[in-house]
Protein backbone atom coordinates (compact mmCIF):
# COMPACT_ATOMS: atom_id res chain seq x y z
CA UNK A 1 0.00 0.00 0.00
CA UNK A 2 1.50 3.34 -1.10
CA UNK A 3 1.18 5.72 1.86
CA UNK A 4 1.58 9.61 2.63
CA UNK A 5 2.40 11.57 5.34
CA UNK A 6 1.99 14.65 7.01
CA UNK A 7 3.91 15.39 10.17
CA UNK A 8 3.05 19.44 12.01
CA UNK A 9 6.11 19.57 14.42
CA UNK A 10 4.34 21.85 17.57
CA UNK A 11 5.17 23.61 19.67
CA UNK A 12 3.44 21.30 22.30
CA UNK A 13 2.76 18.49 20.31
CA UNK A 14 4.59 16.48 17.47
CA UNK A 15 1.48 14.98 15.18
CA UNK A 16 1.95 12.10 12.69
CA UNK A 17 -0.50 11.44 9.96
CA UNK A 18 -1.10 8.98 7.17
CA UNK A 19 -2.82 8.84 4.24
CA UNK A 20 -3.47 6.31 1.02
CA UNK A 21 -3.76 7.14 -2.37
CA UNK A 22 -7.38 7.85 -2.05
CA UNK A 23 -7.12 10.57 0.65
CA UNK A 24 -8.28 8.12 3.49
CA UNK A 25 -6.55 8.52 7.11
CA UNK A 26 -5.38 4.89 7.68
CA UNK A 27 -3.08 6.18 10.72
CA UNK A 28 -2.66 9.22 13.02
CA UNK A 29 -0.07 9.07 16.49
CA UNK A 30 0.70 12.60 18.79
CA UNK A 31 3.76 13.04 20.94
CA UNK A 32 4.70 15.80 23.51
CA UNK A 33 7.47 17.78 21.20
CA UNK A 34 9.64 17.98 24.21
CA UNK A 35 12.85 19.78 23.65
CA UNK A 36 14.04 17.65 21.14
CA UNK A 37 11.68 18.27 17.83
CA UNK A 38 13.68 16.41 15.71
CA UNK A 39 13.32 13.29 18.43
CA UNK A 40 9.29 13.90 18.30
CA UNK A 41 8.90 14.05 14.95
CA UNK A 42 10.93 10.99 14.15
CA UNK A 43 8.86 8.69 16.74
CA UNK A 44 5.36 10.15 16.38
CA UNK A 45 6.58 9.16 12.25
CA UNK A 46 8.03 5.88 13.02
CA UNK A 47 5.05 4.70 15.72
CA UNK A 48 2.04 5.73 13.12
CA UNK A 49 3.81 3.95 10.33
CA UNK A 50 4.61 0.58 12.97
CA UNK A 51 0.74 0.91 13.87
CA UNK A 52 -0.17 0.73 10.14
CA UNK A 53 2.07 -2.55 9.95
CA UNK A 54 3.61 -0.71 7.16
CA UNK A 55 7.56 0.44 6.54
CA UNK A 56 8.99 3.94 5.80
CA UNK A 57 9.57 2.75 2.42
CA UNK A 58 5.90 2.85 2.13
CA UNK A 59 6.14 6.36 2.49
CA UNK A 60 5.74 7.89 -0.90
CA UNK A 61 6.42 11.50 -0.05
CA UNK A 62 6.19 12.97 3.31
CA UNK A 63 5.33 17.20 3.96
CA UNK A 64 6.65 18.72 7.29
CA UNK A 65 4.54 21.64 9.07
CA UNK A 66 4.66 23.77 12.13
CA UNK A 67 7.55 25.39 14.48
CA UNK A 68 9.54 22.21 13.42
CA UNK A 69 8.97 21.57 10.18
CA UNK A 70 13.04 22.59 8.88
CA UNK A 71 14.23 20.74 11.69
CA UNK A 72 12.57 17.34 11.54
CA UNK A 73 15.94 15.05 10.26
CA UNK A 74 13.17 13.47 7.57
CA UNK A 75 13.17 13.52 3.66
CA UNK A 76 10.41 15.30 3.28
CA UNK A 77 9.85 18.74 1.96
CA UNK A 78 8.45 21.87 4.43
CA UNK A 79 5.11 23.72 3.86
CA UNK A 80 3.36 26.59 6.24
CA UNK A 81 1.43 25.37 8.73
CA UNK A 82 -1.28 28.12 7.31
CA UNK A 83 -1.31 26.34 4.23
CA UNK A 84 -1.64 22.89 5.81
CA UNK A 85 -4.25 23.88 8.28
CA UNK A 86 -6.42 25.90 5.21
CA UNK A 87 -6.26 22.29 3.60
CA UNK A 88 -7.22 20.24 6.43
CA UNK A 89 -9.88 22.06 6.86
CA UNK A 90 -11.31 21.89 4.12
CA UNK A 91 -11.19 17.99 3.61
CA UNK A 92 -12.31 17.65 7.12
CA UNK A 93 -15.32 19.93 6.57
CA UNK A 94 -15.85 21.66 2.88
CA UNK A 95 -18.38 24.23 3.57
CA UNK A 96 -15.17 26.04 5.98
CA UNK A 97 -14.35 29.74 4.69
CA UNK A 98 -12.80 30.82 8.11
CA UNK A 99 -10.32 28.83 10.05
CA UNK A 100 -9.15 29.77 13.99
CA UNK A 101 -6.32 27.05 15.11
CA UNK A 102 -5.58 27.95 18.51
CA UNK A 103 -2.58 26.28 19.65
CA UNK A 104 0.11 26.45 22.66
CA UNK A 105 2.08 29.56 21.37
CA UNK A 106 -0.23 31.21 19.11
CA UNK A 107 -3.12 31.44 17.29
CA UNK A 108 -4.28 32.12 13.36
CA UNK A 109 -7.07 32.99 11.78
CA UNK A 110 -7.85 32.18 8.52
CA UNK A 111 -9.97 32.44 5.41
CA UNK A 112 -9.88 29.66 2.73
CA UNK A 113 -11.72 29.12 -0.41
CA UNK A 114 -13.69 26.51 -2.01
CA UNK A 115 -10.50 24.06 -2.63
CA UNK A 116 -8.91 24.97 1.10
CA UNK A 117 -6.38 27.56 -0.39
CA UNK A 118 -5.28 30.44 1.79
CA UNK A 119 -7.11 33.92 0.88
CA UNK A 120 -6.29 35.40 3.96
CA UNK A 121 -4.52 35.13 7.20
CA UNK A 122 -3.93 36.92 10.62
CA UNK A 123 -2.33 35.44 13.88
CA UNK A 124 -0.98 36.10 17.07
CA UNK A 125 2.34 34.98 17.80
CA UNK A 126 3.63 37.67 20.08
CA UNK A 127 1.94 37.03 23.10
CA UNK A 128 0.56 34.18 25.17
CA UNK A 129 -2.62 35.89 26.17
CA UNK A 130 -4.33 34.78 22.85
CA UNK A 131 -3.20 30.93 22.92
CA UNK A 132 -3.57 27.66 24.76
CA UNK A 133 -0.65 28.58 27.08
CA UNK A 134 -2.88 31.47 28.64
CA UNK A 135 -4.83 28.94 29.96
CA UNK A 136 -2.39 26.43 30.81
CA UNK A 137 -0.32 28.40 33.18
CA UNK A 138 -3.52 29.88 34.70
CA UNK A 139 -5.07 26.33 35.16
CA UNK A 140 -1.66 25.74 36.95
CA UNK A 141 -2.23 28.83 39.19
CA UNK A 142 -5.35 27.50 40.28
CA UNK A 143 -3.98 23.53 40.27
CA UNK A 144 -6.84 22.92 37.86
CA UNK A 145 -6.09 20.68 34.40
CA UNK A 146 -7.79 22.13 31.80
CA UNK A 147 -11.09 19.99 31.55
CA UNK A 148 -12.03 21.10 34.55
CA UNK A 149 -11.85 24.68 34.19
CA UNK A 150 -13.87 23.90 31.19
CA UNK A 151 -16.54 22.06 33.01
CA UNK A 152 -16.44 25.35 35.62
CA UNK A 153 -16.79 28.08 32.82
CA UNK A 154 -19.41 26.20 31.03
CA UNK A 155 -21.21 25.54 34.10
CA UNK A 156 -20.86 28.61 35.66
CA UNK A 157 -23.91 31.82 35.87
CA UNK A 158 -21.30 34.37 36.25
CA UNK A 159 -18.47 35.90 34.43
CA UNK A 160 -15.68 38.08 36.09
CA UNK A 161 -13.98 39.80 33.87
CA UNK A 162 -10.54 39.63 33.75
CA UNK A 163 -9.23 42.93 33.10
CA UNK A 164 -5.49 42.38 32.19
CA UNK A 165 -4.67 41.25 28.89
CA UNK A 166 -1.21 40.12 29.41
CA UNK A 167 -0.57 36.75 30.74
CA UNK A 168 1.94 37.63 33.45
CA UNK A 169 -0.78 40.14 34.57
CA UNK A 170 -3.91 38.00 34.11
CA UNK A 171 -2.04 35.45 36.55
CA UNK A 172 -1.50 37.54 39.34
CA UNK A 173 -4.95 39.27 39.04
CA UNK A 174 -6.56 35.69 39.22
CA UNK A 175 -4.61 34.98 42.34
CA UNK A 176 -5.73 38.07 43.81
CA UNK A 177 -9.44 37.95 43.19
CA UNK A 178 -9.11 34.12 44.67
CA UNK A 179 -7.69 35.30 48.06
CA UNK A 180 -10.57 37.41 48.18
CA UNK A 181 -13.14 34.41 48.22
CA UNK A 182 -14.10 35.41 44.76
CA UNK A 183 -15.57 32.28 42.68
CA UNK A 184 -13.18 30.30 41.21
CA UNK A 185 -15.79 29.02 38.16
CA UNK A 186 -16.79 32.81 37.44
CA UNK A 187 -13.33 33.83 37.39
CA UNK A 188 -12.08 30.54 35.09
CA UNK A 189 -15.39 31.89 32.60
CA UNK A 190 -13.37 35.53 32.61
CA UNK A 191 -10.66 33.76 31.69
CA UNK A 192 -11.97 32.08 28.50
CA UNK A 193 -14.33 35.17 27.46
CA UNK A 194 -10.91 36.82 27.80
CA UNK A 195 -9.01 34.49 25.33
CA UNK A 196 -12.20 34.06 23.26
CA UNK A 197 -12.09 38.01 22.76
CA UNK A 198 -8.39 37.87 21.63
CA UNK A 199 -9.19 35.43 19.06
CA UNK A 200 -12.48 37.29 17.60
CA UNK A 201 -10.15 39.97 17.14
CA UNK A 202 -7.72 38.44 15.37
CA UNK A 203 -10.89 36.95 13.26
CA UNK A 204 -13.07 40.55 12.42
CA UNK A 205 -10.08 41.64 10.66
CA UNK A 206 -10.39 39.27 8.34
CA UNK A 207 -14.10 39.96 7.56
CA UNK A 208 -15.64 36.93 8.62
CA UNK A 209 -17.24 34.09 6.74
CA UNK A 210 -19.45 30.96 7.16
CA UNK A 211 -18.96 27.84 8.19
CA UNK A 212 -16.40 29.19 10.87
CA UNK A 213 -14.49 26.13 11.45
CA UNK A 214 -11.94 25.55 14.90
CA UNK A 215 -9.24 23.47 15.55
CA UNK A 216 -6.01 22.95 17.28
CA UNK A 217 -5.49 21.97 21.22
CA UNK A 218 -8.13 25.15 21.93
CA UNK A 219 -10.42 23.21 20.31
CA UNK A 220 -11.05 20.60 22.86
CA UNK A 221 -12.31 22.92 25.60
CA UNK A 222 -15.54 23.86 25.49
CA UNK A 223 -15.64 26.63 27.95
CA UNK A 224 -13.54 28.49 24.90
CA UNK A 225 -15.70 27.30 22.50
CA UNK A 226 -18.92 28.41 24.24
CA UNK A 227 -17.60 31.89 24.74
CA UNK A 228 -16.22 31.78 21.02
CA UNK A 229 -19.70 30.97 20.20
CA UNK A 230 -21.25 33.69 22.08
CA UNK A 231 -18.78 36.08 19.60
CA UNK A 232 -19.14 34.21 16.79
CA UNK A 233 -22.24 32.17 16.25
CA UNK A 234 -22.14 28.63 15.94
CA UNK A 235 -18.83 26.74 15.05
CA UNK A 236 -17.70 23.94 13.76
CA UNK A 237 -15.13 21.28 15.25
CA UNK A 238 -13.37 18.38 13.74
CA UNK A 239 -15.80 15.37 14.18
CA UNK A 240 -14.27 11.81 15.21
CA UNK A 241 -10.61 13.29 14.94
CA UNK A 242 -8.17 15.04 17.54
CA UNK A 243 -8.33 18.89 16.13
CA UNK A 244 -5.08 19.08 16.76
CA UNK A 245 -4.54 16.62 13.50
CA UNK A 246 -5.82 18.96 11.41
CA UNK A 247 -2.48 20.70 9.93
CA UNK A 248 -1.16 17.15 9.48
CA UNK A 249 -3.74 16.42 7.19
CA UNK A 250 -3.51 18.93 5.21
CA UNK A 251 0.34 18.06 4.86
CA UNK A 252 -0.39 14.85 4.34
CA UNK A 253 -2.51 15.75 1.62
CA UNK A 254 -0.25 18.37 0.12
CA UNK A 255 2.34 14.99 0.21
CA UNK A 256 -0.04 12.90 -1.79
CA UNK A 257 -0.74 16.11 -4.55
CA UNK A 258 2.86 16.62 -5.10
CA UNK A 259 2.79 12.77 -6.07
CA UNK A 260 0.24 13.16 -8.67
CA UNK A 261 1.12 13.20 -12.17
CA UNK A 262 0.28 16.17 -14.55
CA UNK A 263 -2.60 16.02 -16.42
CA UNK A 264 -2.11 14.98 -20.10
Amino acid sequence: MVLFAGVDSGSTSTKAVLIDEGGIIVGTHIVPSGNNLRKSAEVALHTVVAKTHSGLDDLAAIVTTGYGRFISGLNSKAMSEITCCGRGANYLHSAARTVIDIGGQDSKAIRIDNAGKVVQFSMNDKCAAGTGRFLERIADSLELDLEEMADLSVHSQEKLPISSTCTVFAETEVISRVSKGEAVAGIVKGLHSALASRIFTLVVGLNIVKDVFVCGGGAKNAGLVKELEELLGEVTLPSGIDPRLVPGIGAALIARDSQKEPAK
